[in-house]
């Protein structure tokens, strides 16, 4: 038997107006959720816990089973991962935004989401030596990148940049403890940002991004450090094989950490213009007991206030994905990693729904539809810890616990 875990990032949202009062997800046309939340089980869940907003990192830690309180390494550790850097116990790695500022201050931090010329502007710095560490940099999707400081006497202890919103200048790296890593390393970073924020200033890539209207992406915004060392596998934990399908580096990142076959799709592009006729493919031949399919755009367009657009994509999904998966696994979960309200552009700490659908002698179908407000009337209330143990029960791979 095998299970699909079929994540759509941010799926999470409210009630607008313009949508009939419906949440994206309530107001998209898509049969085949419609159906498969109809015959099977629903329900919500916190994928953290009550009150606490997920990130995407400790999000899908939780859903893979792994207590991000134990196991979660930052953010850059995943995104490094997943742009395929072999990191070093004494690395320190970063999660990067290329970003637009203007007189000092912060017009957009994700410059656009468009990733015109960021690979000839990340290949530029990649390699450089500032006090005898070695600079890995490498550009992954849309305005995203990675940032690894190899050398000795490294340190994760040192803050973000990135203030999380526009309108204020960028922040100065600080040490979070008073050792002479943490100084040295914020140090370092700080050396490192002037140098890459004084090339990307008047380079040639950022005239041509003006030229075709796109902003500049003229500075970077680093946070998230981390620094990795090897934990026990899935395969190890739970005696089972798995597979990782994703377009984002931080999700093939979070998968390859926890030992998935991360496979790589061509068209998985993590934005809305993926390929999910391609995803779905790969996810009906990976012939694993657990398939991890994630989608990011309905995070995005939530990001971005566009909750017409959200609800588009869903049903483009729903289209284009799902009828290939209903019939080919034993089990199909469907959620999000956190809700994403496009209101305010941000995560929050609301409840996602879920479904579990499939074989039906494995489901004990209830009166829940899938959708924010029809979960309510579903059999689950669950943690994100708990989604795991319960698909690997469906398929009988997890044992009686006592007599």
């Amino acid at each position: 038997m095998r299970v699909l875990m079929l994540i759509l990032d941010g799926l999470g949202d409210k009630q607008y107006k313009l949508l009939r009062n419906k949440t994206p997800l309530e107001f998209a046309r898509a049969p085949n959720l419609k159906k498969m939340g109809e015959l099977g089980e629903t329900g919500l869940m916190f994928t953290l816990g009550p009150g606490i907003i997920p990130g995407s990192d400790t999000a899908h830690l939780a859903l893979f089973g792994y207590d991000p309180l134990e196991y979660y390494q930052g953010r850059g550790v995943y995104e490094a991962l997943g742009a395929g850097i072999k990191l070093k116990p004494s690395d320190v790695a970063f999660r990067v935004n290329f970003a637009t500022v203007k007189n000092g201050k912060i017009v957009d931090r994700r410059a656009g989401r468009n990733g015109f010329g960021l690979d000839e502007l990340a290949e530029e710095i990649n390699g450089w030596k500032i006090k005898n560490v070695k600079i890995i940099f490498k550009h992954t999707v849309e305005h995203r990148a990675v940032l690894v400081l190899r050398g000795k006497n490294l340190s994760k202890a040192v803050s973000d940049t990135d203030p999380h919103r526009e309108g204020v200048p960028p922040r100065k790296p600080e040490p979070l403890d008073k050792s002479k890593n943490a100084k040295l390393t914020s140090n370092i970073l700080q050396t490192f940002l002037e140098k890459a924020n004084k090339l990307l200033e008047n380079h040639t890539i950022n005239k041509k991004r003006k030229r075709r209207g796109l902003l500049p992406a003229n500075t970077l915004l680093v946070r998230g450090a981390g620094q990795y060392h090897r934990i026990p596998s899935i395969k190890e934990l739970y005696g089972i094989t798995a597979t990782g399908i994703a377009g984002g580096a931080l999700y093939k990142g979070v998968a390859r950490f926890v030992g998935m076959d991360v496979l790589e799709v061509p068209g998985a592009t993590g934005d809305k213009n993926t390929n999910l006729h391609a995803k779905a493919e790969a996810a009906v031949n990976a012939k694993t007991d657990i398939v991890f399919l994630h989608v990011k755009a309905t995070d995005s367009f939530s990001h971005d206030h566009d909750y017409k657009g959200k609800s588009k994509f869903i049903e483009k999904v729903d289209k284009e994905l799902v009828p290939r998966i209903m019939k080919e696994f034993d089990i199909v979960f469907v959620s999000g990693d956190h809700t994403t309200l496009s209101s305010i552009g941000q995560h929050t700490a609301d409840p996602l729904p879920l479904l579990i659908y499939g074989d039906e002698s494995l489901i004990r179908r209830d009166l829940g539809k899938f959708s924010e407000r029809y979960a309510t009337l579903g059999q689950y209330r669950i943690f994100g810890l708990d989604v795991l143990p319960i698909l690997l029960s469906k398929i009988g791979i997890l044992g009686k616990y006592g007599e």
